[in-house]
């Protein structure tokens, strides 16, 4: 059997360049689930939680597009963790509707989630204080936040997967290896990985129009605008302070 062949570091600058120069991303793919969102006759609270669902999607659409048009396909694979490991901030929007959707899960669903959370911060009391504590401004801050290994709350180390894959922030969907995977497990930082993280201005511009349509017209919602759609934490904070208050509701 022929070794699989991955792109090298310069394949994969050659295909960033070709995107840059010739792909235009269209914004009305984002702004149609705006407008067919606020037409619809849901309650505020149900618009919040579909808009960020379909918004995660688009940006998982955005991605295939660009994807295809350089050719190109991930070498990322199931039980490849690697990325866990990173540091993800949120606003308190998107974590609000997060916990809110694990909240209408099926209830052996949501215990599992919020007994292994519970065990989390059992576990990486300490370790989560402290990375969460690095100085976001220092150029070194990410790099210092992975040596730490921290794993990502949401990320059961037993089998490597993510406990709410679908409903996972954009910065765990928008970071991407094409080269050979052995590079992530080589490296903390590696160079060959790329993000798409220039998606988050669509995705937030969608789910801030959302909010702030909602807003104007006076409806309430779970989500408190404008201050959560531009109250940034970690994700682990969030998620340490909403499975407290499910420990005092139990």
């Amino acid at each position: 059997m022929q070794p699989q062949s991955y792109l090298s570091y310069e394949e994969i600058l050659q295909k960033i360049e070709l995107l840059n120069a010739q792909y235009e991303i269209n914004d009305e793919y984002f702004s149609s689930i705006v407008d067919q969102l606020l037409a619809s006759d849901k309650d505020a609270n149900e618009i919040v939680m579909e808009g960020f669902q379909l918004m995660l999607e688009q940006v998982n659409r955005e991605m295939a597009k660009m994807e295809n048009f350089m050719d190109v396909t991930a070498s990322c694979f199931m039980g490849c963790a690697f990325c866990c490991y990173f540091p993800i901030i949120i606003t308190g929007m998107e974590a609000k509707t997060m916990t809110r959707i694990m909240e209408s899960w099926p209830k052996d669903r949501k215990d599992k989630i919020v007994n292994h959370l519970q065990q989390y911060f059992e576990k990486y009391e300490k370790e989560v204080e402290q990375v969460t504590s690095l100085d976001r401004d220092d150029p070194k801050f990410k790099q210092n936040y992975i040596a730490s290994q921290v794993p990502c709350p949401m990320l059961d180390t037993e089998t490597n997967m993510c406990m709410a894959y679908e409903i996972r922030p954009i910065p765990c969907r928008t970071y991407v290896n094409y080269a050979d995977p052995q590079v992530c497990a080589d490296n903390y930082m590696p160079k060959e990985t790329i993000s798409y993280e220039f998606l988050y201005d669509f995705y937030m511009g969608a789910l801030n129009e959302i909010m702030q349509e909602l807003y104007e017209n006076g409806e309430e919602a779970f989500v408190e605008y404008p201050s959560d759609v531009w109250n940034y934490d970690f994700l682990a904070n969030w998620l340490k302070d909403w499975v407290q208050g499910e420990q005092q509701q139990a």
